[in-house]
């Protein structure tokens, strides 16, 4: 049964609204096929990503502490890989 992911009103009324070319799909990728994941502060999950359509940037997106409730996301450009 695939995940139902969801999205805070933070995200959907600020998040999207500040930055309309985000997409959700974009986000749900990055949490099912992440190259890092860091556990945040405050009950949250750091997922970072490469998106092709933003011209192979890292995007970065924070769930709650279930990883299934999208809270925030953002092209991360001091993205380092630590491995």
């Amino acid at each position: 049964m695939p995940t139902v992911y969801k999205f805070t009103p933070y995200f959907e009324n600020q998040v999207l609204s500040k930055r309309a070319y985000l997409k959700k799909e974009w986000c749900i990728e990055v949490i099912e096929n992440p190259i890092r994941i860091e556990k945040q502060e405050e009950n949250r999950y750091r997922f970072w990503g490469k998106i092709d359509q933003l011209d192979g940037k890292i995007l970065r997106v924070i769930t709650l502490d279930d990883k299934v409730t999208i809270h925030n996301a953002f092209p991360d450009r001091r993205y380092k890989d630590e491995n």
